[in-house]
């Protein structure tokens, strides 16, 4: 570093959490910071991470003219031509991505500095509807890169922008935004997918970053009397730390994380720096070197203070689908459970029904296109079963349960064009009909297992005799609180039910069977209520229980004979190259071990996808194939 006529500067220690204002015990060595009165003439600057490529290149900043790479002197190294605004970046060994704001069309652009010292062509985004005040970049656990936008009036968007750091040749829109009104700067941390956006004369706000996650916010820290800060300005995110600016105090807020919460190590008076906005930081063997924008320039500072490192969470698989089907006709939570019929003679005409609860059930083909909508009131949770006598007919099976009239929904599969037909409802005397799966026993009789809100359970005899569907109360069980997946292994007559907040358990399926309930997994760790759609995949070596683990957007995997060994979680994520956003929030979810041709050869996975992101939409069901999963989790 190069420093002249250096002056520490004044500091004001608080050590209280955020948002806290109880006093804490002081510390011995308190952090202070040294600037350097040699300003850059630069209205953005961002330290660079090392370029093998480009020996000494140190900052990137916009200059008057120009995007440039300098180094320690100041020497451009690199230069892109244009008249730019705001910057965010991310380094890889093979070059640097970076977005800016180009002034004269005000659109924002993806460019990169490759090995070659080359400048890619600009990927312009498409125009937006807002003025763009600032934008930073996000890149998630699969290296997709997204580009976050904030606009006036509380307007943003999220856009996918490149993979691999490697820009798409279109970008493409995941989901807008809803941010504060008065916002101007942004940062994600990668490691912890946050996206971090200020509020003028508000605070600092959190956002989860990743594509799939809700529209939620939490305060990092606010102004007084609800907090420490004047104002709120740029910061800056280092793993484990976060750097924020008070222009009107001129204050540089330290914060720590500590587990999933920010604490504050410092506050630290930037006396003579008029309304300082930007921050930029880097770790040194000393602590942290700051590149610091006020009104009248940038200048580097150095910072004794070095974050606490936190462990960090065990990563979690992601796979991507390769299908998604189309949207759900009804607005709003509607898709909600899928199953798989397999066409014995034709795997490849296989069909995926879908339940929709504002309306009926959908039946798509394996490419993901809807073949049927049958509109027959609010249907949550369906299964299906093959060989079921309908009179003198052999049909296959598909049993919903209707909510409109707290009744179980029966359809005829052909068995040779996959084509449903209705053949009836049977009533149930259960108020809030909910969550069912059907079970073959070995006398090759379909039963179908209800359950209402309430924990009850009720197991029926289906019979098809006389050409119309009926069906006999066989027996009867509970759970404590409110359940609604299940899954029947017809292969070991046994049956998996979920109880959302609590556990899945497993019994006998039973009709007169004791309905003995035995503990398979509980919540906690990686099943994370709600516990939501059960499927179990039969494998030639090992059978698996897939559980839909709604709370943390993952599935968990569990053998599936005792002692029900977990064998991990993976989540879905989205598929640049294919244009699929990811899975979350789902509810049902079914798997097939059967050979369905191509890449469903070892079996498929479909899930419900809470969220439609890219672009965003009614909900629908995502394709997973089974060689993914496997592969993710090491499954034999």
């Amino acid at each position: 570093m190069r420093f002249s006529n250096l002056s520490l500067l004044g500091l004001c220690i608080t050590l209280a959490a955020c948002q806290s204002h109880e006093p804490q015990e002081a510390v011995s060595a308190a952090p202070n910071v040294v600037l350097s009165d040699a300003l850059i003439a630069s209205e953005n600057t961002q330290w660079l991470a090392p370029l093998p490529f480009l020996p000494g290149a140190e900052r990137l900043q916009v200059g008057a003219r120009s995007l440039q790479v300098v180094d320690a002197d100041g020497q451009v190294l690199s230069e892109l031509a244009g008249r730019f605004a705001t910057l965010d970046q991310r380094a890889d060994e093979r070059g640097v991505l970076v977005a800016t704001l180009d002034k004269r069309r005000q659109q924002a652009l993806l460019v990169r500095l490759d090995d070659a010292q080359q400048w890619s062509a600009p990927h312009y985004l498409p125009k937006t509807r807002f003025a763009i005040e600032g934008l930073c970049l996000y890149r998630d656990e699969a290296r997709n890169d997204f580009l976050f936008l904030v606009g006036e009036e509380g307007i943003g968007e999220q856009w996918l922008v490149a993979e691999h750091g490697r820009p798409l040749a279109q970008a493409q829109r995941v989901r807008a935004l809803s941010l504060p009104p008065q916002s101007s700067f942004c940062q994600v941390d990668d490691g912890s997918a946050s996206l971090y956006v200020n509020e003028e004369g508000v605070g600092l706000w959190r956002y989860a970053a990743a594509a799939e996650a809700p529209l939620l916010r939490e305060p990092v820290e606010l102004v007084a009397p609800f907090g420490e800060l004047q104002d709120a300005g740029g910061m800056a995110v280092l793993p484990d730390a976060l750097l924020l600016l008070d222009p009107a105090a001129a204050n540089l807020h330290l914060f720590q994380r500590h587990a999933a919460q920010w604490q504050r190590a410092a506050v630290l008076n930037l006396a003579g720096l008029d309304e300082p906005e930007q921050v930029s930081a880097r770790r040194t063997e000393q602590g942290l070197e700051l590149l610091l924008v006020a009104d009248d320039g940038a200048r580097r500072a150095a910072l004794n203070w070095q974050p606490e490192s936190a462990e960090a969470p065990p990563a979690v698989p992601v796979v991507t689908p390769l299908v998604q089907s189309e949207v759900a006709p009804s607005l709003g939570d509607a898709a909600d459970d899928p199953a798989i019929w397999v066409n014995h003679a034709q795997p490849e005409r296989s069909r995926v029904l879908g339940t929709d609860k504002q309306g009926g059930l959908l039946v798509y083909d394996l490419a993901g296109r809807q073949l049927q909508d049958l509109r027959v009131g609010r249907l949550n949770n369906v299964d299906v079963r093959n060989g079921f006598q309908l009179g003198a007919r052999r049909v296959d099976l598909a049993v919903a349960s209707n909510r409109d009239h707290n009744s179980l929904q029966l359809f005829a599969i052909d068995p040779a064009s996959g084509e449903l037909g209705e053949i009836g409802q049977i009533p149930t005397p259960l108020r809030e009909i909910y969550g069912l799966c059907l079970f073959k026993d070995r006398q090759e009789t379909i039963h179908a297992i209800v359950n209402d809100k309430d924990g009850s359970f009720l197991q029926y005899r289906l019979s098809g005799a006389g050409g119309k569907a009926s069906g006999q109360l066989v027996r009867r069980f509970r759970t404590a609180t409110q359940p609604e997946g299940c899954v029947a292994d017809d292969r070991n007559q046994r049956l998996y039910i979920g109880e959302e907040d609590v556990a899945v358990w497993t019994l006998d399926a039973r009709a007169d069977a004791p309905a003995e309930l035995e503990q398979v997994i509980a919540v906690g760790g990686p099943l994370e209520d709600d516990i939501e759609g059960l499927a179990l995949y039969q494998g030639r070596q090992r059978d698996y229980l897939l559980i839909s683990s709604q709370g943390n957007d993952s599935y968990v995997v569990v053998e599936a004979q005792a002692p029900y060994r977990l064998r991990g979680s993976l989540r879905i994520g989205l598929n640049a190259e294919r244009g699929i956003d990811g899975a979350s929030e789902t509810d049902g979810l079914e798997v097939t071990s059967a050979n369905l041709g191509g890449p469903w050869s070892a079996g498929l996975l479909v899930v419900q996808d809470g969220r439609k992101r890219m672009p965003e939409g009614n909900q629908n069901y995502k394709y997973v194939p089974w060689t993914a999963i496997a592969a993710a989790l090491g499954l034999e």
